[in-house]
């Protein structure tokens, strides 16, 4: 990532507009649209992930930015992969990303219209009933570089092809004996427009018209048809979607419709994320991770149970851009845009996840202190709590070193520390185990130091957190991090696969102490952990134990990593 980039604000207004917007200005200047009416048009047979919050965004965006409307609409063509399950889920997701839909849609809601306008093409000519098998249609298609050849029933009548298309309705042919086409040309250079399949005979259940149909629309035949049927005006689609266009077209002009503009971007594409839906479903199934909504998960349900905040991704999504061709996002950029709202929104608190005990062998015997800890420094108006500071604490076992070299700055034997919100301390002495491990660090407390009335005249160069032993509460933490080793996990080497990459630490559970207060915490509650990273209460959490996972780091270790070469 470029310095450029680390200093960009997401929230700062570009003074230019993207291609998508230039266009929307063209066709509103013109007069060929009156107003800005967009879709979000998921399949409802997955999770949404990352890639479809950045189409969320830009759909949604562009109908509040012109004052237009935006629908939700499931293209729910394909009754053998969509279930209820993931409408609910993607309504859900959504909403939680900040948006709501001005209509709500199904395509099965225009499967009778639909169907009327194929009857309309077959009577004009423009379409036809095919007996080939689907790899005789394949074979017939031709290759990108060898036209197609017409299929031997392709000069039926119309008479005949209605005929056997309302005989297709009504269940008379067996699964995939026949399918409607459209008639445009095999020797096209799009293979799209190579006389495409408009209906296949399938008998499954609809998740919505159960057992009405035993023939269903092709993704082509409805998108551009629904679209013209809830007067979209731009239909904006990822690039993939580009070869695509020219049928789109083909059909609105045929059937002399409302034709909406399609327009295509750029997909978003991070490193180090797996998105392809065949791969997460392996991830799932073969237990590489707990489910869908695993936090190492890149689905939407995935990173809401992480931590991340709606707004930090929709602040992401912002700054990446609308482009036109395609390229690789680095995931740093998304990290740091959670680790910016929440710097500036997460309440501070104390946690010790490796602990070894301080006493503190000078501090009156029982007594408990309540010192004044800042909830966030950057916001003066969340005002201070109060944390009990005792004689015997627990510190992070990394912050004490017997023997340290000059440049730490913690706590060391014979040296002196800031415990924050509380006392400079003096290391005098250790007791160790059998194995010589260091299992506590005895220390004397300067009585003039205190935080925030300190008249010790004292001067350390490091401060530590800690928690009150007596007072911590104990809690499961989980601490998550990237599920892959290398940037780009779907193109593997020769003899790989993507199970080859997998981070064996890309979880890690630890018991952690944290300070009293964060024994109320509830679910979805944010916090950062000082020094330590921002963390969120997960929904495994019981009354009796609070579970909490590492939303991100307070820095990005990775890119350390990666320029010591300890990864991949």
């Amino acid at each position: 990532m470029s310095e450029q980039d680390a200093k960009r604000d997401p929230n700062e207004k570009r003074d230019s507009k993207h291609f998508i917007q230039q266009a929307i200005d063209a066709d509103l200047a013109s007069g060929r649209f009156s107003g800005v009416f967009t879709r979000f048009p998921p399949e409802p047979n997955g999770y949404l992930h990352i890639g479809h919050a950045k189409s969320i965004c830009l759909n949604f965006g562009l109908a509040k930015e012109y004052d237009g409307k935006c629908n939700l609409r499931f293209d729910d063509t394909n009754p053998t992969k969509e279930e209820t399950e993931y409408v609910d889920s993607i309504m859900e997701d959504i909403r939680w990303l900040g948006f709501e839909w001005d209509s709500l849609h199904y395509a099965s809601d225009y499967f009778e219209q639909l169907y009327e306008w194929a009857e309309k093409l077959i009577v004009e000519g423009d379409a036809y009933v095919c007996d080939l098998t689907a790899e005789e249609t394949r074979e017939y298609r031709g290759t990108l570089t060898a036209p197609g050849k017409n299929s031997p029933y392709r000069d039926r009548t119309a008479k005949e092809n209605l005929d056997l298309f309302r005989r297709m309705r009504a269940g008379e042919f067996q699964d995939g004996s026949r399918s409607l086409r459209a008639k445009i040309d095999m020797a096209s250079p799009n293979i799209n427009m190579r006389d495409p399949v408009m209906y296949r005979i399938l008998r499954a259940t609809h998740h919505r018209t159960g057992d009405k149909w035993c023939i269903y629309p092709t993704y082509d035949w409805t998108h551009g048809q629904s679209d013209s049927l809830e007067q979209i005006t731009f239909s904006i689609c990822t690039l993939e979607f580009e070869n695509h266009r020219p049928l789109y077209d083909w059909y609105c002009q045929k059937l002399g419709i409302h034709h909406p503009r399609q327009i295509e971007f750029a997909k978003l594409k991070l490193s180090t994320l797996l998105i392809g839906k065949r791969h997460m479903l392996r991830m799932v199934k073969e237990g590489f991770v707990k489910g869908w909504d695993d936090p190492r998960m890149p689905t939407l349900c995935g990173y809401r149970r992480r931590g991340y905040t709606p707004e930090s991704i929709r602040n992401f999504c912002a700054d990446a851009g609308i482009a036109k061709f395609n390229s690789t996002i680095d995931i740093v950029r998304l990290e740091n845009a959670v680790r910016e709202h929440l710097n500036a929104v997460a309440p501070r608190r104390m946690a010790v996840l490796d602990p070894v005990k301080l006493t503190i062998t000078n501090w009156p015997e029982g007594k408990v202190e309540m010192t004044d800890a800042v909830n966030n420094p950057g916001d003066p108006s969340e005002g201070k709590r109060k944390v009990a500071f005792s004689g015997s604490l627990l510190i992070e076992r990394e912050d004490f070193r017997e023997e340290a070299p000059r440049k730490f700055f913690r706590l060391k034997k014979g040296g002196a520390v800031r415990l924050r919100a509380g006392y400079i301390v003096d290391c005098h002495d250790v007791v160790k185990d059998k194995e010589g491990n260091v299992i506590e660090i005895l220390c004397t407390y300067d009585p003039d130091s205190r935080s925030g009335s300190d008249t010790s005249g004292r001067k350390v160069k490091g401060t530590i957190h800690w928690v009150s032993a007596e007072h911590a509460v104990e809690v499961d933490v989980r601490l998550y991090d990237r599920l892959f080793t290398v940037e780009n996990p779907g193109d593997p080497e020769e003899g790989k696969t993507f199970v080859d990459y997998l981070n064996p630490e890309s979880l890690k559970v630890v018991t952690g102490y944290v300070e009293s207060e964060l024994g109320k915490a509830k679910l979805g509650d944010r916090v950062q952990f000082e020094r330590l990273g921002y963390f969120v209460v997960d929904p495994d959490s019981t009354e009796d134990r609070i579970v909490f996972n590492r939303i991100v780091s307070l820095r990005d270790t990775w890119g350390k990593m990666e320029a010591k070469g300890k990864t991949g």
